[in-house]
């Protein structure tokens, strides 16, 4: 350790302001959090903060008295260890003094007045053993507590440390930023379920009845037109890719049925695109059909085009959009994508149903992100629109969530992401249409993994974007409500922290900045990785009690784990300016406390993967069958379908338009999780009321959250030891 902070004065002036306050410089440095409180001076608070050192494998803490006069004093190293620590402090005499306590890296530490004022700085692990695991909970319990007792030291301490707004009692809640069109409405359809709750029912009922009715016209449409039969298969795929994004996206704050919903917006989105390919052509003097419009045109006018659902969600939901994690600027553009490549392939299968040449698009149950297209004269790899838009979402979410936190380079990362869609989607156009590319181009495209290392690029961006999520986030979820239960990994986290301590001493102070951010950063990698793992096993383990509770349980624990993140993650954003909370944490704490009662401690991913299991192979991939030549982008698909659809007999033009309003009702609603599942006694006390909520429960699209619920159900009693602490 620096042998300079062994001196009490030099320790202090690290760390304190003065004698009973904390530098906001320190604080700030690694976004400590500090959380002020009131306790006797007896032996429980010592032990209570021997406690927190041992939490984060401290080996010895720093023990000095802070006042001006003890400033030459040594400070005194003790073991995490109450008797030792009380023996310093009796050593010091009976007349009470201000004393601090700090780890060796000064990353944590506590100042106990010598009133019963004591504020802890540091991460959360430090602090849950001194002030419990809700830190905002603590806050608020004290600024309430300071403007009861009207201390002039606790009121002091609650201004400075933000525990109460400046000014009169209505300040402490200040007027944010108004809500968007996304949040009224949501407030809006809130208050009419719990007003209308039988419409509520009736309306559910309703639409399960229609979801079930599609599903089957669906079915039954290539019946009677063959050229149908590759529609659902196409529908299942692309929504196989869509789940299998937002289940690795652990980080994720919009629900899937959100996702869905963009999916659909992309689909319909192939109509404008190929109306704009169609008029940009006759502007340059074109034809859509030659390699200029497949290449120049059509590459650049649908890569824009597939990012204009993501203008739509940034119209209506404006608040939410600035709050969104790096993972949800990478699922939406997906969802886009994916809609896009749904109508697209399905249009491009449907008009070539009867041609012999092939087109394969892979959507095999385990293949990672379906949807890739290699043309076999050529061996030119396409990985797919969905997965080209989310590699640019990919990067766009992570300059635009962390660009402030790791630097302004990170916006270089969507230009790259550009760069290799556009060459990727430019190569397969050229060679779709019998062209080849430049000699530039081709470099380009090999350099980037000639399309097939696309989906690898999107996995690496997807870890990071999640890691990133969880390392921004931190600090502000300790401000949301707590998870319920125990947080596991305890002893992987107290030796992440306590290596960073051992380790972070040793890094000399007179080296280059550069050099010593290098070797902090490398120090406390661990307590990122195991913080971000812990958390996601947590949340893990929250979801499994849930199931293993019911129904009710699972499908609150969805929303109220996607709702803390969105929280955590909006307040990180928004930093210090004021930002619109929505859920109120008021309301997202009583959520979370009828949660723990449901759990008793004192998913739309499946719904995808049920539909897509009936539909795609278990080995081999499943192939889509479409011309070659002329077919390669939305032009020329919609001018073939529009061929196709003027070969139909005049008879069954009307299954086509019944497919096409089965897939839209399919997409557009019935993919979140019901607000209560039904019961037996309640069907066996209202038949008709009862069989109402099992329809509204049960719609194509919530089966995979009834599956989930079923599964859970045949877990053991003791899983939920998961979430009780051990001893």
């Amino acid at each position: 350790m620096d042998e300079q902070a062994m001196i009490t004065r030099d320790l202090v002036l690290r760390v304190c302001a003065n004698a009973t306050e904390f530098d906001q410089g320190w604080t700030q440095a690694d976004r400590k959090i500090v959380v002020p409180f009131t306790a006797p001076r007896d032996t429980a608070l010592i032990a209570r903060i021997v406690a927190a050192g041992r939490a984060v494998g401290a080996d010895r803490l720093l023990l000095c008295r802070t006042r001006a006069e003890y400033a030459y004093e040594p400070v005194t190293e003790v073991y995490p260890d109450v008797a030792g620590v009380v023996q310093v402090i009796r050593g010091w005499g009976d007349e009470p003094t201000d004393l601090l306590v700090a780890v060796e890296d000064f990353s944590a530490a506590v100042l106990v007045t010598s009133t019963d004022l004591t504020v802890a700085a540091g991460p959360v692990d430090f602090l849950r053993p001194l002030i419990g695991a809700d830190t905002a909970e603590a806050r608020t319990r004290f600024g309430e507590e300071a403007r009861d007792q009207r201390d002039p030291e606790l009121l002091s301490a609650a201004q400075r440390y933000g525990c109460l707004e400046q000014g009169a009692r209505h300040a402490r809640s200040p007027r944010g930023p108004g809500a968007d069109i996304a949040e009224r409405l949501t407030v809006r359809v809130r208050s009419f379920r719990e007003k209308r709750p039988g419409a509520v029912t009736a309306f559910r009922a309703a639409r399960g009845v229609w979801g079930w009715a599609m599903l089957a016209a669906l079915l039954l449409a290539p019946l009677m037109v063959p050229g149908l039969s590759p529609l659902l298969p196409v529908v299942a795929g692309v929504l196989w890719l869509v789940t299998q994004m937002a289940w690795l996206s652990r980080s994720r704050t919009v629900g899937f049925a959100t996702l869905v919903r963009v999916l659909l917006l992309g689909a319909l989105m192939l109509w404008p695109i190929a109306l704009a390919e169609r008029a940009l052509a006759a502007l340059v003097g074109a034809s859509p059909d030659d390699w200029v419009g497949a290449t120049y045109i059509a590459v650049p006018v649908e890569e824009i085009g597939k990012l204009v659902p993501l203008l739509f969600v940034r119209l209506l939901a404006r608040r939410r959009f600035r709050r969104f994690a790096a993972v949800d600027y990478l699922l939406l553009a997906a969802a886009s994508g994916a809609g896009f490549q749904l109508a697209e392939e399905s249009l491009r299968a449907v008009s070539a149903a009867s041609a012999g040449a092939v087109l394969p698009s892979e959507f095999g149950l385990f293949t990672l992100f379906p949807g890739a297209t290699q043309i076999a004269d050529t061996g030119v790899y396409f990985s797919g629109h969905g997965v080209t838009t989310a590699l640019i979402g990919a990067a766009f979410g992570l300059a635009a969530v962390g660009w402030r936190a790791y630097g302004a380079w990170l916006w270089l990362l969507p230009v790259a992401a550009v760069w290799v869609a556009g060459v990727e989607h430019m190569v397969f156009n050229a060679a779709a249409g019998g062209t080849e590319p430049t000699a530039v181009t081709g470099a380009v495209h090999a350099l980037i993994g000639g399309g097939a290392a696309t989906r690898w690029i999107l996995l690496v961006l997807l870890v990071a974007a999640v890691l990133m999520d969880y390392r921004i986030a931190r600090p502000a979820a300790d401000g949301a409500p707590p998870l319920p239960g125990e947080p596991p990994l305890a002893g992987a986290r107290r030796w992440a922290y306590g290596r960073a301590i051992r380790h972070g001493v040793r890094v000399p102070g007179d080296i280059a900045p550069l050099f010593r951010r290098m070797a902090l950063a490398w120090v406390r990698l661990p307590i990122g990785l195991t913080q971000t793992l812990s958390a996601m096993l947590h949340e893990f383990a929250v979801l499994l009690v849930a199931a293993r509770s019911g129904f009710p349980a699972l499908a609150g624990s969805w929303r109220y784990l996607r709702e803390r993140r969105g929280y955590a993650m909006g307040a990180a954003r928004a930093g210090e300016k004021p930002w619109r909370r929505f859920p109120a944490r008021d309301d997202l704490s009583r959520t979370g406390r009828d949660l723990e009662s449901a759990l008793g401690i004192s998913t739309a991913a499946a719904a995808a993967v049920a539909i897509a299991a009936g539909w795609l192979t278990v080995v081999h991939p499943w192939s889509v069958h479409g011309a070659v030549d002329g077919t390669a982008y939305a032009a020329a698909v919609l001018g073939d379908v529009t061929r196709w659809y003027g070969e139909v007999p005049a008879s069954d033009r009307a299954w086509v338009w019944v497919a096409l309003v089965a897939v839209v009702s399919l997409l557009g609603s019935g993919w979140t999780p019901p607000e209560r599942f039904p019961s037996m006694g309640d069907f066996l006390r209202e038949p008709a009321r009862g069989a109402g909520r099992f329809l509204g429960a049960f719609a194509p699209g919530q089966v995979g959250y009834a599956v989930a619920g079923a599964l859970g159900a045949v877990l053991p009693r003791g899983t939920v030891r998961l979430l009780r602490p051990r001893a």
